[in-house]
């Protein structure tokens, strides 16, 4: 099987691609990426001269590329998106263009060309829970994003279900919630906090720290994908969590700890913008359809990570 991949350079798309060509290594896969600052081909280098991978500098909004590209796959897998809230919030026509004009582009060229269409998506678009609350986010959560960032996915994932209801276009998409692992961006969170850290730093923490997110191991998010594209129904949806609900200091804290620094190092910042108070997925569907559930526990992968970042400052260095 031929994939292209968008935003391939990316966190979650570049694990993809490591994690794809890993198990299936008779597949090709080409990466299309636009190469912003949070993409980095360094997180490929280790594929970097395989017959089967390719890498295309490009932007999924330029259609003579895109469709170039599409015609040659068999199935588009699109991680490419402008991710980062804070940005969107001083910068949102960059995510209206990427994450909503981009993705038409590719929608347009797979039906074109006939191809399947996978969608990546996230957890933000069905906007905040109560922090006292215990219900989770599902397949059939109305949508409420609050910010730019989630607004624009939203936008996406709807474009998304309208070519396969208008068109019959095959599709599919998962919502995940937050991911954290290697190669991660240090503007997010986690790798936020680690970096910061290492270099003795202190770690910024909105408001009193109080948010909670639900967060997943890269490769476990990477194994949901390939059982979609495996066996996912044409048309559906499927949630993907974590199981791992925790606030931001406690969160904090607990990298402290693996870490071995003192709290001190905590600084609390004025909260963000419509900042949302929760967010958790019920990954029932995906579990009970496909047999997947999360394999890496929240101590485990953040073991895991910070062993990563330490043994990987030269890249830390080289981000933008």
């Amino acid at each position: 099987m031929k994939l292209l991949v968008t935003g391939g350079a990316g966190f979650i798309g570049s694990n993809f691609i490591l994690y794809w060509l890993n198990k299936y290594p008779a597949d090709q896969v080409v990466n299309l990426d636009k190469l912003t600052y949070a993409g980095n081909l360094e997180n490929l280098a280790s594929i970097s001269e395989q017959p089967n991978y390719k890498f295309v500098k490009g932007d999924i909004c330029d259609s003579k590329i895109v469709n170039t590209l599409v015609q040659t796959c068999d199935v588009i897998v699109h991680f490419a998106a402008e991710s980062h809230v804070d940005r969107s919030i001083t910068s949102p026509g960059e995510f209206i263009q990427t994450n909503v004009v981009g993705t038409q582009m590719l929608l347009q060229a797979a039906l074109e060309y006939k191809k399947r269409f996978h969608h990546v998506s996230t957890d933000e678009v069905f906007g905040t829970l109560p922090l006292s609350s215990s219900a989770k986010f599902n397949e059939l959560s109305p949508y409420n994003p609050h910010s730019p960032y989630s607004a624009s996915k939203a936008a996406s994932d709807h474009l998304v279900r309208a070519y396969h209801d208008t068109y019959g276009l095959p599709i599919t998409i998962t919502n995940c919630t937050n991911n954290y692992g290697p190669w991660h961006f240090p503007e997010k969170f986690i790798p936020l906090a680690i970096t910061n850290l290492m270099f003795n730093k202190p770690v910024p923490v909105y408001g009193q720290g109080l948010n909670v997110r639900d967060w997943l191991y890269v490769e476990d998010h990477c194994r949901a994908i390939d059982l979609v594209l495996k066996k996912g129904v044409i048309g559906e949806t499927y949630c993907v969590g974590g199981n791992s609900e925790i606030d931001n200091l406690s969160l904090v804290k607990l990298i402290l700890k693996l870490m071995d620094k003192p709290e001190s190092a905590i600084k609390f910042v004025t909260d963000r913008l419509g900042h949302d108070l929760r967010y958790a997925m019920d990954y029932n569907k995906i579990e009970r359809d496909l047999g997947w559930q999360p394999s890496v526990d929240l101590i485990t992968g953040l073991k895991r990570t910070i062993t990563w970042f330490e043994n990987h400052r030269s890249w830390i260095k080289i981000q933008p």
